[in-house]
């Protein structure tokens, strides 16, 4: 064997070495001797190097996945001759094989054992056995087999065929009635064996995971007994095993089994541990132990209350009322853990908490203690959403992820909470809410923040909680109403922190309704939305939340703000421009660009939804626009000059923001508020004309292709015929250098145009639809390059668009478009349409060619119809609506694959429609008998469906098709 090129196959730094080595794997794989090459090679005491193993392993594993079932005798022998070889090898190492080649040797066996087990090796695990006396690598080579082993006949997680599922019960069965009392021996003598020394440690945590893994499907009763749960509670003492032994513990009480027998066993197990002290936490205790002593009480509840759900079931009540006592001794714990400092403690009994809760708002019997451990956890709850002081906001990293992942579990607990106890949810919020409002100036921005948060998740967790007026009772003030006038007048905004400012705007957004009833606190909130308590915050990420949130305000509140619009469009103002630069130099803004989106809007919409006369909305809008425009057209005298591939870039970002913010302004108006009511059509048509002039710019076309499509997207919806005249020099300008992605993101532009103004744009689309189908078919000729997965992405989606663009011209009543074009073109388009509904494994696709089909047909093929489309019917539709069905790329299963034979079955049923008896007649005695040669019957029973009700022939087509292709 070649050593200097196996070297290669785990050096993924060289991608040349690893792929020579890859050849060779593929080369030594498919030789009859690759794997008995192999097996000399592994058992050389000179082959040292790890990579040489693994692929000699490797070479290996594949022979018996696909080769030892069906070998020679001699040849399996010679497998197994070879485990027991390597084990021994193993024991006389001088250093322990890395623990990958150890599990790969592991999973050989396993594959061995599958397939020799019982049959051909019964004594399988009596000789594994028989291998422990050699020695710790050998215990090693042991456990990991066992742990392979049950990975591959007991793991539910892995999905198995029906098949496998068999063999593995059979397996499982044949094990627990002759091996298994001894596989029990050797644990139980490997872990008091081997915990005696240091070296022994990891093969005892090897061990207890083996016990952990099996106990799932063996008896437990040997197991759960006194030998092994002494030695566990032993070992549960021990720093270097404890963490181990609790896992095992776990895996034990999750054992399946009957309720009575499963309250048994915790109560037992529980008396133990505490009797032992396991379950005592003490001071300064090693947090990683701590966090498998949480999952440990974690499981004892989870089990408690699936018993009690089991048994509740049964109508057992005696027994119920055994599990709610072990329930209520075990709440102390979960509280004292729920409550650990340490957030992955604590978040290691968080199930056993929400369960507590579903348990009491299912049980009906909500006590006094029961209320007390509540408001504890309550009382946890808020103190652990608190941030740390290490939190970093600015740099948030893993462990700030982490713990906002902790916040939400944190945050179910709490609406759980307010669903079973609304009064003591809201008395305890409140009261802790008002009094840190009274104190904020004393307090840690932690202290305020929770706060404030818990104001937040109220709207959320009690149901009304946002109304302000009390049902039935018109003159009391609703909680909300006290509370958010406190958070407004308390001045808690200008406490500074990040974290702080950010909830206070976020609750001031939440409670929208309060400002209906409390409109005078507006001028306050808008005062801190603008000054550095907001949009001016030192924070870029806080500036850039409250112009998102700052935008959702006014939009809410639009009634309220006519004294202060012209106000607040001037202390906007600075921040709305775009760009800024410096003598030539760009300058860093305050807000980004998609903030700045925000803001352009919400300045709209203050303007739009303004009590102003039509001429100073416009005046408004001009003021708001102009120097949008101004900054556009000098952007566009620079672009040309500037020699720099990065600054030119820069220019073009800002081109396409300035259409941008200037597209966004458009959504303040409305069907009532309309471009022409609020005499703003000219402001737009100018907008309109001056970023038209990006498109003959000879740099950064993509960009400003891009934004120039957005913002005639939006004028196509605000303008009326206004519009028009510009739409033909803005699409000739954007198919001016067309390349796939251009062109496909232009058609929907052009069928927006087509779905508005129809008739008004026959002219237009007359004189540019074979223009365009001649661009769409240069672009999809176009080469494209071996596995360029994206180019053919692209290519699959201008594919759609071109059918797409076809079929609204067809279902939008412009269908002259089509028939003005000459013979020769219409052919063109005709076949290109039949290509797409039986060529392209696309169903989208192919649902729309069936559709533009179909509605041709309604058109243009009924009596009157001219002959040379009757033809075309029947040998390019008919045979379309046949022929696609039957491809193997058509999957029947596939849901858009359904669409798009039903709307194939509908196509027949419009050319029944159209033709009448003369279409039955050419199926049943040319079509359906000659080219398809169907039978007399099938003949006759396809035709009796497609003259019958239309949802029956929808779905029997697919049981016709899937007979076809079957017989």
């Amino acid at each position: 064997m070649d050593v200097q090129v196996i070297q290669g196959f785990l050096a993924h730094g060289d991608q040349a070495a690893h792929a020579r080595a890859l050849q060779y794997f593929e080369q030594l794989k498919s030789a009859p001797n690759g794997w008995q090459l192999s097996v000399q090679m592994l058992l050389q005491p000179s082959v040292q190097d790890d990579s040489v193993k693994f692929f000699c392993l490797s070479v290996l594993e594949h022979y018996i996945k696909t080769g030892y079932e069906t070998a020679k005798e001699g040849d399996q022998q010679a497998v197994r001759t070879f485990i027991s070889q390597w084990i021994q090898m193993q024991v006389y190492a001088p250093v322990p094989e890395k623990v990958f080649i150890r599990n790969k040797v592991a999973q050989l066996v396993c594959w061995v054992f599958l397939w020799d087990y019982p049959a051909r090796w019964p004594s399988f695990f009596t000789d594994v056995l028989n291998t422990l006396s050699l020695g710790p690598p050998a215990v090693d080579a042991y456990l990991r087999i066992l742990l392979a082993i049950n990975s591959d006949i007991a793991d539910c997680e892995i999905p198995r065929t029906a098949k496998e599922q068999d063999r593995n019960r059979l397996l499982k069965d044949n094990i627990r009635e002759t091996h298994v009392v001894d596989l029990v021996n050797s644990w139980y003598s490997i872990l008091t064996s081997q915990c005696q020394s240091p070296a022994g440690v990891e093969l005892c945590r090897l061990c207890l995971e083996v016990v952990g893994a099996y106990v799932a499907w063996i008896d437990i009763g040997l197991v759960a007994n006194d030998r092994f749960v002494d030695a566990l509670v032993h070992f549960l003492s021990l720093p270097t095993l404890r963490e181990s032994a609790c896992d095992c513990v776990c895996e034990i009480l999750a054992k399946g089994m009957e309720p009575v027998d499963k309250l048994r066993l915790v109560e037992s197990l529980s008396i133990v541990l505490q009797r032992a002290g396991v379950l005592t936490v003490s001071e300064g205790e090693d947090v990683d132990f701590l966090i498998k002593l949480a999952k440990l009480v974690n499981a004892i509840g989870i089990q408690l209350f699936d018993a009690y759900s089991k048994l509740q079931k049964k109508g057992d009540a005696a027994s119920r009322q055994l599990v709610q006592t072990e329930l209520a001794s075990k709440i102390p714990l979960m509280l004292q853990f729920l409550g650990h400092e340490d957030d992955d403690v604590s978040q290691g009994v968080a199930e056993f908490a929400r369960e507590y809760i579903q348990y009491l708002k299912q049980a009906g019997n909500y006590t006094q203690p029961d209320k007390a451990s509540i408001e504890a956890v309550l009382y946890i709850v808020i103190n652990k959403y608190k941030y740390d002081s290490s939190y970093l906001f600015e740099r948030q990293g893993e462990d700030e992820a982490l713990f906002l992942e902790y916040r939400k579990t944190l945050k179910v607990l709490f609406d759980n909470i307010a669903q079973l106890d609304r009064d003591l949810t809201l008395s305890l919020t409140q009261g802790m809410i008002s009094t840190t409002l009274q104190n904020w100036r004393s307090l840690p921005f932690q202290d305020v923040e929770v706060a404030i948060s818990f104001l937040y998740l109220l709207g959320e967790a009690i149901p009304g909680f946002h109304n302000v007026q009390i049902p039935g009772s018109p003159d009391a003030v609703a909680p909300i109403v006290i509370i958010m006038r406190q958070l407004i007048s308390s001045g808690v905004s200008s406490y500074g922190h990040p974290a702080v400012t950010l909830q206070f705007f976020e609750a001031i957004v939440r409670y929208e309704k309060f400002f209906n009833q409390d409109p005078e606190t507006i001028p306050d909130v808008l005062v801190a939305f603008m000054d550095e308590r907001g949009l001016r915050h030192p924070s870029p990420s806080v500036r850039s939340r409250v112009s998102y949130l700052f935008s959702k305000f006014i939009k809410s509140h639009k009634v309220h703000m006519l004294n202060f619009t012209e106000d607040i469009l001037k202390q906007l103002q600075d921040l709305l421009v775009l760009c800024p630069t410096q003598n030539g130099v760009t300058m860093a803004s305050l807000l980004s660009p998609d903030d700045q989106l925000y803001l352009f809007e919400a300045a709209a919409m203050l303007i739009v939804s303004g009590q102003f006369s039509a001429e100073k909305k416009q005046l408004l809008m001009k003021n708001q626009l102009t120097p949008v425009m101004r900054k556009f057209e000098s952007l566009a005298q620079r672009l040309p000059l500037e020699p720099v591939e990065e600054k030119r870039r820069d220019i073009a970002e800002c081109m396409n923001h300035a259409m941008a913010v200037t597209s966004r302004t458009s959504k303040a108006f409305s069907n009532q508020q309309t471009m022409k009511a609020c005499n703003c059509v000219s402001i737009y048509l100018e907008a309109l004309q001056v970023f038209l002039q990006a498109l003959d710019l000879p740099y950064e076309q993509p960009l400003l292709q891009a934004g120039v499509r957005q913002f005639l997207h939006r004028m196509v919806v605000c303008l009326e015929e206004e519009v028009l005249p510009l739409v033909p020099r803005a699409c000739e300008q954007l198919l001016r250098n067309p390349d796939v992605r251009s062109v496909q993101e232009l058609i929907p532009l052009i069928n927006q145009i087509v779905c508005k103004f129809k008739k008004e744009v026959v002219p237009f689309l007359q004189r540019m639809f074979m223009p365009l189908v001649g661009v769409i078919f240069g672009a999809l000729a176009a080469p494209v390059e071996p596995g360029d997965e994206q180019a053919l992405r692209d290519r699959q989606l201008l594919q759609r668009a071109y059918f797409l663009f076809v079929a609204a011209i067809i279902t939008n009543n412009v269908v002259e478009v089509v028939a003005s074009q000459d013979a020769q073109s219409l052919e063109q388009v005709f076949t290109t349409i039949i290509q797409g509904a039986v060529e392209f494994p696309d169903p989208v696709a192919q649902k729309t060619c069936f559709t533009i089909l179909r509605k041709m047909v309604e058109l243009w093929g009924g009596k009157n119809a001219e002959p040379h489309f009757v033809d075309f019917v029947y040998k390019s539709v008919v045979p379309a609506c046949f022929h696609a069905p039957l491809k193997n790329t058509f999957d029947l299963t596939d849901a858009q694959t359904i669409l798009a034979l039903s709307e194939s079955a509908l196509c027949m049923k419009t050319i029944l429609a159209g033709r009448g008896e003369e279409f039955m007649e050419y199926l049943r005695t040319q079509y359906l008998p000659t080219l398809l040669r169907l039978s007399p019957e099938q003949i006759q029973d396809y035709c009796m469906h497609l003259q019958g009700d239309p949802k029956v022939f929808k779905n029997y087509v697919k049981a016709f098709f899937q007979r076809l292709r079957t017989s």
